[in-house]
């Protein structure tokens, strides 16, 4: 059985088409064409004269168009895999090579189980019978074959007969009120790369074409679904990490998650779905993700302890780089009811510091971006118990604060509130996370500290939680082997005892995890560290046919020549196909205030590559800035910014 990360993916979001290289779907495991949390068909196979093709090739055209080649007797057999927002369109054509006539028998074989998404990942799908009706639950496919599902073509020497299978779908009503749709429009602004070092160029345009496919859209709005098969839905915190790193390249996007988010921005407390006044929700789906009688999600979840900061951040950053300001404007009741959800609701204890657990009994255990169970585990393994305050939380929450006061204040209000409560925040933070000469990965029930090396700490650079000396601390443990394995940042130190390097959260590498850490090394000036982690996501890139997956196996550099797949990986994935912009844009130290009329560039002293141009968006212009030997070069930017190179 083919594992997900083998799998070929067709992609045009929310439809998507899981296959072997043979491009035959068989209904085992995962394969299959899915769209909106439901698979659609389970089974699309082809046999000619009773005999399943010998498969050859599996050409990628692009992220949504495939073409699978295979030998059959006496020619080739060819399936041209169009996946479109709508649906699915396969073109079969059978094609003699011999020197002779043949008489072929051309069979397709289609069927569906309508499984949930759930019921696939967790393995029930395989008892479910293939339906007669084409009906479940509300929900209906339609499949035309033509000119039927078996043709019996004679085919002289070099000719071709197709069968054209095309796939549509009727979708029940969402019992949440939310749809997951394609938008309407895709990019609406161009951007590329062109640098000395070609794996460069193919990594950016890769993930673009990939971000391009992942998009979804609430009317006009669009956002990014995470990730095919399991989470093509809009979640609050992958969508507005994305959509924040992608600003620079697509600001719409990010306007869009940030309105769209805002939307379902909590007004109650709810324990069951994690629902509170001001918060942003974690994931929102059609109908309740069932994973079993202690895991069931609603459709609209609030298990998150870091969306509500991320969307204040994400905003502010959308501000900084030419959001209109009245779409800010607009934005601003959100804005406010976020930074009251931080001191009203976040910190249920009352000590100061932001902390989860999870009151439902069948909701997320953890609730910050590692939210697997044993994420949070000290150095002897034993796993710490909620509430637990995350150390990254705690960041962001400093960064929210301080930004979503600059902003309160650019629209004439008072931001001193956040900005007293972000240093008092601090000065807590110090005295209670620091360990052994880094930050703690979190405080516990009883407020220990959770000693133990891992990349939770990196998230903290750039926030302005830290000071000068625990920056430099900080970037000291990152640029350790323990946590540098030459392919990307591991999310828990080889000397843990329980490293796992297929460890979900416990070993493994994510490349946006990587991401972050680079963004907040290069914005704290620890420019020779964050190249290190650059060049080990451009080795891992160019292994994975510059595809990066959601995560990978962290064994290191010293150990394989290439990183080895996680099973089960999604690829493509949102944030790691965002991270190609997000560390460029980072390397190159480009901070825009358009509010404040200026284009800051701090550009690094070295970078792994002679030369870079960059071409971008900022303030609805084009942006272009070359970077050649140590030199920085405006090429083109907005006519009203002042440029300050430093």
């Amino acid at each position: 059985m083919t594992q997900l990360h083998e799998m070929v993916t067709a992609l045009a979001a929310p439809w998507v088409v899981l296959s072997p290289r043979s491009g035959q779907l068989t209904g085992s495991g995962v394969e299959g064409v899915y769209a909106r949390d439901r698979r659609i068909l389970s089974r699309l196979t082809v046999t000619v004269d009773g005999q399943e093709p010998t498969p050859l090739q599996a050409d990628e055209r692009s992220a949504s168009s495939h073409e699978y080649v295979a030998v059959v007797p006496g020619g080739l057999l060819y399936r041209r895999r169009d996946v479109h927002r709508d649906g699915l369109t396969e073109r079969i054509t059978l094609v003699n090579n011999s020197r002779d006539a043949r008489e072929y028998r051309l069979e397709v074989a289609v069927g569906t189980d309508l499984a949930s998404i759930v019921e696939v990942r967790n393995g029930t799908a395989e008892a479910l019978p293939e339906l007669d009706s084409w009906e479940r639950s509300g929900t209906s496919v339609t499949v035309d074959v033509d000119p039927g599902l078996v043709s019996t073509p004679r085919l002289e020497p070099g000719e071709r007969h197709t069968v054209t299978v095309t796939v549509a779908m009727d979708f029940a009503e969402s019992v949440s009120g939310f749809d997951i749709n394609p938008p309407v429009n895709t990019f609406l602004y161009t951007a590329s790369v062109h640098c000395s070092d070609h794996r460069v160029e193919r990594w950016f345009e890769q993930s673009l074409a990939d971000v391009q496919a992942l998009q979804l859209a609430v009317g006009t709005d669009r956002y990014l679904g995470a990730g095919p098969p399991w989470y093509l839905t809009l979640f609050g915190r992958d969508s507005l990490i994305s959509a924040g790193m992608l600003i620079p390249v697509d600001p719409e996007l990010a306007a869009g998650t940030l309105r769209i988010l805002a939307q379902w921005q909590g007004t109650a407390v709810d324990s069951d779905t994690a629902e509170q006044p001001g918060k942003i929700p974690h994931e929102l789906r059609a109908e309740a993700a069932e994973h079993g009688a202690d895991f069931v999600l609603p459709p609209v979840y609030y298990g998150t302890h870091d969306a509500t900061q991320l969307w204040i951040m994400t905003l502010h950053k959308a501000w900084r780089w030419g959001m209109p300001s009245d779409q800010v404007r607009d934005l601003l009741p959100n804005l406010k009811r976020a930074l009251e959800w931080l001191r009203d609701y976040a910190d249920p204890d009352g000590d100061g510091f932001l902390e989860y657990i999870d009151e439902s009994g069948h909701g997320l255990a953890n609730q910050g971006w590692k939210d697997s169970d044993d994420s949070v585990q000290w150095p002897n393994g034993d796993i710490a118990i909620a509430p637990i305050a995350l150390c990254e939380v705690q960041g962001y929450a400093y960064a929210a604060a301080v930004q979503g006061a600059e902003l309160l204040e650019a629209y004439g209000e008072s931001g001193d509130e956040w900005r007293a409560w972000a240093a008092a925040l601090q000065e807590r933070f110090r005295a209670a996370f620091w360990v052994d000469g880094y930050p703690a990965i979190a405080l516990d029930g009883q407020k220990n500290a959770v000693r133990g090396r891992a990349s939770n700490m990196g998230h903290l650079l750039g926030t302005g939680l830290l000071d000068a000396d625990e920056e430099q601390r900080v970037a000291e443990v990152l640029a350790a082997p323990d946590l540098n394995s030459g392919f990307g940042l591991r999310t828990l130190s080889t000397t843990m005892s329980r490293f796992n390097p297929i460890g979900y959260h416990t070993g493994s590498i994510w490349p946006h995890d990587t991401a972050m850490t680079i963004q907040g090394l290069y914005a704290t000036g620890h420019h020779a560290i964050a190249s290190t982690y650059v060049e080990g996501l451009l080795r891992a890139a160019e292994s994975f046919t510059y595809r990066l997956p959601e995560l990978y196996a962290g064994r290191g550099a010293t150990e394989e020549t290439h990183p080895s797949p996680y099973p089960g990986s999604c690829r493509p994935q949102a944030w790691a196909a965002a991270s190609a912009i997000a560390v460029l844009v980072a390397a190159l130290g480009i901070h825009p205030d358009t509010p404040g009329n200026t284009l800051l560039l701090t550009p690094p002293p070295a970078l792994p590559w002679p030369t870079l141009t960059l071409n971008l968006t900022l303030a609805a212009h084009p942006l272009t800035l070359n970077w050649t030997s140590g030199k920085t070069t405006v090429l083109e930017a907005p006519n009203h910014l002042q440029h300050r190179i430093t």
